[in-house]
């Protein structure tokens, strides 16, 4: 393990124009796309405190249904169909060009931006679990540890990342079934009681509450940006969506229901696993919860090391398009891009200084607005380019493809409708949006005027 811990010198290093190795399997794929999506149950306890177990447990039903499965069963033919390094990049580019997708782009990284600086704060929550006293400042050297701990991973290449995001995933499963089993004995009534906490309306922390769990539940593209390190891309990417969708639903109701019929769940705070753990599981509390804990730092870790490996490979698709700097469209012996990886490093130990703990409405909305322009791009291609085809593709026309992206937009404009009236946490998120949105357009042409075609 220590050698995944050390990258090379740059002395070492022989960059040269992209030059992809394929090493992630499917398996490997698989648990790259759980922390790209999901990471376990951390997360989701604090939505039935806000909004009561019944409601929490009813959401999270839901939105993979009319969310989740439609975006899965487009992304995997758009996966199958054009599956390149750079991804939903590549898919709005060639349905609508270079502007969008520099635009699909931009919004991307922004909510990466937003995503990104989460995780270290996470890692910190459960590091307080065995060290209570750690302070504002050693936090903040905690939080680079973890970002130059997934770097390093990251500059070793897609292979290390994948064997990472396999173990670590493990472990986290392994230790929320364990929570689960020593829960069951000591459930008191039905999970989903209370239905509601008091006071629940959509305009009192409903809308927050449902884009904590759309948050949980979106990410189902981010790792078609990998696509030219895949094996056998074209067959992997639906297969493993079709694996890890029931695995991260799989993930959040296994430890829920046991859980929340043996405690109070309308009192449960974010951040309070390691808690519950303690409160449901008799006497192998202390045990669990510890494990739960160590846990939070896994998926923390390996949350960040999976996003890094996915929200890199845009740099380096919109450099060799110049779009950006073109010392960014190379890659190093191992096909690893290098230097995107180090650019997206240094942004993100910025952005951990911003207190981004309210932006969950953003972050939601600037996905859900770059996963339109993709849902766009499947049903161009499909009326343009009839018979360009992958392994995978919906059984049903460009309507039915045209309804099930509907599914989804209907949702998202339920959220943005029920941010709008909570407007004390909600709507300045979606001003803050709407103003990065804003940005993308001027930024491109700056770029395209530094960078003249041909």
């Amino acid at each position: 393990m220590r050698a995944l811990c050390c990258p090379l010198s740059d002395a070492t290093i022989t960059f040269r124009p992209v030059k992809l190795q394929k090493t992630l399997t499917s398996t490997a794929l698989v648990f790259v796309m759980f922390f790209n999506v999901s990471g376990g149950a951390y997360g989701v306890e604090g939505i039935a405190g806000t909004v009561g177990p019944g409601l929490a447990l009813l959401a999270l039903i839901i939105v993979p249904l009319v969310w989740s499965l439609p975006e899965t069963l487009i992304i995997g033919e758009l996966a199958s169909m054009l599956p390149e390094e750079g991804g939903y990049y590549r898919w709005v580019r060639r349905a609508f060009g270079e502007f969008w997708a520099f635009q699909n782009g931009w919004a991307t990284w922004l909510y990466s931006l937003v995503d990104m600086a989460l995780y270290p704060v996470l890692f910190n929550e459960y590091l307080k679990w065995f060290f209570p006293q750690i302070g504002s400042g050693s936090a903040w050297i905690v939080s680079l540890a973890v970002i130059w701990g997934a770097a390093a991973i990251n500059l070793r290449g897609a292979l290390p990342v994948g064997r990472v995001s396999i173990w670590a995933g493990s472990f986290v499963l392994f230790a929320f079934l364990a929570l689960a089993v020593f829960a069951i004995p000591h459930a008191q009534h039905a999970p989903w009681k209370p239905f509601a906490n008091p006071g629940t309306t959509a305009g009192a922390g409903f809308a927050v509450a449902l884009s904590i769990v759309l948050w949980n539940y979106i990410g189902w593209d981010n790792a078609s940006t990998v696509q030219g390190e895949v094996i056998d891309a074209s067959r992997s990417y639906p297969r493993a969506l079709m694996v890890a969708l029931p695995l991260v639903t799989l993930s959040y109701f296994v430890p829920l229901l046991p859980a929340l019929a043996a405690s109070d769940g309308s009192a449960w705070k974010d951040g309070s696993w390691p808690a519950i753990a303690m409160q449901v599981t008799g006497g192998a509390g202390p045990f669990i919860a510890s494990m739960i804990a160590f846990g939070g730092l896994v998926s923390a870790l390996a949350l960040f090391n999976a996003l890094l490996l996915s929200y890199s490979r845009i740099p380096l698709a919109m450099a060799v398009d110049g779009l950006l700097p073109k010392a960014l469209a190379q890659t190093d012996s191992r096909g690893t891009p290098r230097r995107a990886v180090l650019l997206s490093a240094v942004f993100y130990s910025v952005f951990v200084l911003v207190p981004f703990g309210k932006l969950v409405v953003a972050d939601v909305l600037l996905y859900a607005i770059a996963l339109m322009l993709e849902f766009g791009a499947l049903i161009a291609l499909r009326r343009r380019e009839p018979e360009l085809r992958g392994v995978f593709r919906i059984p049903t026309g460009t309507g039915g493809v045209i309804l099930l992206a509907a599914l989804p937009a209907i949702v998202l404009g339920v959220d943005i409708w029920l941010a709008i009236r909570d407007g004390d946490i909600a709507r300045p998120s979606l001003i803050g949006a709407g103003i990065a949105l804003a940005v993308g357009p001027a930024f491109y042409w700056g770029m395209r005027i530094k960078a003249p075609r041909g």
